[in-house]
């Protein structure tokens, strides 16, 4: 049974930071695509980022230079470190690996 466990999520200042990591048991990560997603409540989920098991990494353009998704396979995690923080990225955050398995998620609450 694959299971993914995140972490980090809180209350941030607008301009902050937050580190979220998603630790994953129950498969040989290495092989895995992991992504994040994030979700407002009411609105749909929506992907931000993919690291595939080679590296590659995508970012959706509202993201794009404030997010950084990396993994370590040594820890069987991979994590977002999430810079220049706006109110509007005010969601719960999940991971995902290879689309098919999903943690339970993390709040992360931007406000002044």
């Amino acid at each position: 049974q694959v299971q993914l466990v995140e972490s980090g999520g809180g209350l941030v200042q607008p301009g902050g930071s937050l580190r979220l990591s998603c630790v994953v048991s129950g498969s040989i990560f290495s092989i895995l695509t992991m992504k994040w997603y994030r979700q407002v409540p009411g609105k749909q989920r929506d992907f931000i980022a993919r690291i595939t098991s080679g590296r590659t990494i995508y970012y959706t353009d509202s993201v794009q230079g404030r997010f950084t998704i990396s993994r370590d396979n040594a820890k069987n995690t991979v994590y977002l470190q999430m810079n220049s923080l706006k109110p509007e990225d005010t969601a719960v955050y999940y991971c995902n690996a290879n689309d098919n398995y999903w943690g339970q998620g993390t709040l992360v609450i931007v406000s002044s």
